[in-house]
């Protein structure tokens, strides 16, 4: 018995870490993606990329938001004090149809493949380009 509780207390106040991953929806293709072209139809659209995620009314106009998110975690537990960084990056395509279900226009962002494994005191928006960083800096 006593084994037992010295194992137990042992795991609730020894260190450890942890890492887990997640994702929300299929990746995007962008093979597909870079083949929806202004003038396209909704349903064409549809055939190819499958249902949005979201579909946005702007009358009389309305955009599809097609997302995949990716996520990572790495926690470090040391006896009372947890350090724990969540990483989430996502892929969306934005397209944006007239009022006759005509494409205009196409707005992407892929980026859920550079999701990262990291501590709270690492900054993993310093290795960007400056063209991805923005005002992040």
């Amino acid at each position: 018995m006593k084994q037992a509780v010295l194992c137990v207390l042992l795991c609730v106040i020894a260190p450890s870490c942890w890492m887990s991953r997640s994702s929300t929806n299929e990746p995007l293709d962008l093979r597909l993606i870079q083949a929806v072209k202004p003038g396209m139809s909704a349903t064409e659209v549809v055939r190819l990329l499958g249902a949005p995620s979201f579909v946005v009314e702007l009358e009389p106009r309305k955009a599809y938001l097609y997302e995949h998110d990716n996520s990572k975690t790495a926690g470090l537990w040391l006896v009372l004090f947890l350090f724990a960084n969540t990483d989430v990056r996502s892929d969306r395509t934005w397209i944006f149809f007239d009022e006759n279900d005509k494409v205009t226009h196409i707005g992407k962002t892929l980026a859920a493949d550079r999701a990262e494994y990291s501590l709270p005191w690492e900054n993993l928006y310093d290795e960007l380009p400056q063209s991805e960083a923005g005002s992040r800096k």
